[in-house]
């Protein structure tokens, strides 16, 4: 059973303002890949926030894999992306590559997300919009690589070629 984590990115989220949908149905996915949902948390829009929850899901619980959502827009309080990137040993572009992909084929504002994905440790993390649909888009889009990426990140050394 894959160990999972959700970050929940948004000011208002964390305020209590505002209904954390987007973590809900990154639940909900999960739970169908199946994937034990190990840690929940909302953080602010918020650098250092992010980084410390990343860095606690990968380092202390090492977590498998931990999916955040929220914050990859443009508006200025959107810091996803930044904070991720400085906690990553290595990206996975393809994983953000093919996720914008398949949302353009929904709407072109796919193009504008900045989500990254790349290994911490053990650990396999990904950046997801904010919006449910969006959510259920990109991870139906990923969830078929991620068995594969999750045993390499663990050491796996049998042959990729089929």
């Amino acid at each position: 059973m894959i160990k999972a984590g959700i970050i929940t990115i948004s000011d208002r989220g964390f305020r209590g303002e505002r209904d954390d949908t987007s973590g809900e149905v990154v639940g909900q996915e999960l739970a169908k890949f199946p994937a034990e949902i190990c840690a929940y948390e909302i953080v602010p829009d918020d650098e250092d926030r992010i980084i410390e929850a990343i860095c606690r899901l990968a380092d202390k619980l090492h977590l498998d894999l931990i999916i955040t959502t929220g914050g990859t827009g443009l508006s200025p309080r959107d810091v996803t992306p930044e904070a991720t990137r400085k906690v990553l040993e290595r990206d996975i572009p393809g994983l953000a590559e093919a996720m914008r992909y398949a949302g353009s084929l929904h709407t072109p504002f796919s193009y504008l997300s900045r989500a990254l994905a790349g290994i911490r440790g053990q650990s396999l993390i990904i950046n997801l919009p904010g919006s449910p649909r969006a959510v259920k888009e990109n991870l139906a889009t990923i969830f078929p690589l991620l068995p594969h990426a999750l045993v390499k990140i663990k050491g796996d050394q049998a042959d990729c070629a089929r």
